[in-house]
């Protein structure tokens, strides 16, 4: 059953956007869609690609590549050869993306920022990734001889720390530092509890700080930056309204109510339920430390 207005369900995820289109639609003008498995079907790896307008106004994202690496559902994320596959692959979708970007034949100056809270574990991805990177632009004459990336990193806050947006902190240092490539490390939201701290999604579009769970912020990309941007984002939070959406519809599918009865009920139940409300692993803060060590893993691997 598509997303009907009055029951749309939040997600920064393209893989979610493109799966939210009916079955029998094969193709979407504009879109092109590939899959791929790794560790014998244990990591998906869905890359999604916005080739023109059309594309990203049916999908309601910009042009661009995103792609997605996840753990299915078998799969033990704790397991070491699972977490390696996903790291080097997670490397290699980093340095695709930066030869296409900037010049391939040069050395890179990279800055990466890590977006969120750190107080606030849902969202403390990013400053998370940030601490567990290595940085080395202070020691740039070192890294000339080993023929390493400079990395330099910043964590921002957000604006209630603040009282600026990311988007102008970031823009003052890209300025004054004139990297070539901004990084960006952010929580998102997903419509999939399964998705919970089991997706990656790279993109080189950059990113909307906030539009998952509808708190827009400045836009942090190429034409704001001035220099191109990768962004790196794992899904924390579900809204609420989804849960119960989806419980709801799985039960009424059970009991073989139509689809046109299954659609009356959500609709009506969608405007009783909770909004606003994001719910997160009971687990958060261990996930955050696994999945954001991978993303710093990779990370590594690819600016040494």
């Amino acid at each position: 059953m598509g997303d009907n207005a009055s029951m749309e369900k939040r997600t920064d995820l393209a893989i979610e956007v493109r799966e939210s289109f009916p079955q029998d639609d094969v193709e979407v003008s504009g879109v092109r869609l590939t899959t791929d498995t790794l560790e014998q079907g244990k990591i998906t790896v869905t890359t999604v690609e916005i080739m023109n307008e059309h594309g990203a106004e049916e999908m309601g994202k910009p042009i661009g590549n995103y792609i997605t690496l996840e753990f299915t559902e078998e799969a033990d994320s704790t397991s070491e050869a699972v977490q390696k596959s996903l790291v080097c692959k997670l490397a290699d979708i980093l340095q695709d993306m930066t030869d296409r970007l900037v010049d391939s034949g040069k050395k890179h100056c990279l800055f990466v920022t890590g977006l969120g809270n750190r107080f606030a574990t849902p969202d403390a991805l990013g400053p998370y990734v940030v601490e567990h990177i290595s940085v080395n632009r202070h020691l740039e004459e070192n890294v000339s001889e080993t023929g390493g990336n400079v990395v330099c990193a910043v964590v921002p806050g957000v604006m209630s720390q603040t009282g600026l947006e990311t988007g102008e902190i970031l823009g003052g240092i890209i300025a004054r530092s004139k990297p070539d490539l901004l990084l960006v490390i952010d929580a998102l939201a997903t419509r999939s509890v399964r998705r919970l701290c089991r997706t990656i999604q790279i993109t080189d579009t950059g990113i909307l700080p906030g539009a998952g769970v509808g708190n827009h912020r400045y836009p942090i990309n190429q034409d704001t930056m001035g220099i191109p941007v990768i962004a790196i984002g794992v899904p924390t939070v579900v809204e609420a309204n989804t849960i119960v959406l989806e419980t709801m519809e799985e039960v009424l599918q059970r009991e073989q109510f139509s689809e046109q009865e299954i659609a009356l009920f959500l609709e009506d139940i969608s405007r009783q339920a909770m909004s606003n409300l994001f719910v997160t692993p009971k687990d958060i803060e261990a996930q955050i430390s696994q999945v954001g060590g991978l993303i710093a893993q990779g990370i590594n691997r690819y600016s040494a």
